[in-house]
């Protein structure tokens, strides 16, 4: 037997997420096989931060698939996830879920947890046993439910008020048919 640990001393804002893609509908599979190419190609490109990516998959059926990673701080990662490409495939989801579900739960080194789940149907996670409530005002986002000190790096993709008020806005273009 070889029993092994690490040292994280040099890791003292160290933030471990999960995030996951659950289909709920038939298309949704669409959806979710279109990510997997985008998510490899940025886990790849190792933004600045990122100290490493695992790719999980949570179930067959229904389709589950998801990642962890592992970020040198809490800075880096919403620095990342409000920069282009994530900025962009964030606003598009939040448009149109695509017959999908997503969620994400982040533990932080220094204390500290927080989660988000959108069209997730199932207890999952933290759902499982703690209370639900909207994800609005001081729950609208990662920093403000994380309780982490300091501002936010840049602007979210949408603000609370256009989500919540109506929905965010349609893309410009001819209007989605019956089914999107």
């Amino acid at each position: 037997m070889q029993r092994e640990t690490v040292e994280l001393g040099a890791y003292p804002d160290l933030v471990v997420i999960y995030l996951g893609m659950r289909v709920n509908v038939w298309h949704g599979l669409k959806t979710l096989l279109g990510f997997g190419p985008r998510i490899a190609r940025a886990a790849r490109d190792m933004p600045g931060g990122l100290l490493a990516h695992d790719s999980i998959i949570y179930s067959l059926f229904p389709a589950h698939i998801g990642m962890r990673q592992y970020w040198r701080d809490f800075d880096s990662l919403e620095r990342w996830s409000r920069s282009e490409p994530h900025r962009i495939w964030w606003k598009n989801f939040l448009r149109d879920t695509g017959g999908t579900g997503f969620w994400h739960e982040a533990y932080f080194m220094r204390g500290g947890m927080e989660a988000v789940y959108i069209d997730i149907p199932a207890a999952f996670g933290f759902r499982k046993f703690a209370p639900i409530v909207p994800a609005r005002g001081t729950m609208f986002s990662s920093r403000q439910r994380a309780r982490q000190p300091g501002a936010e790096t840049s602007s979210a993709p949408w603000q609370e008020a256009e989500l919540y008020q109506g929905g965010p806005p349609e893309p410009p273009g001819p209007a989605a048919g019956p089914g999107h």
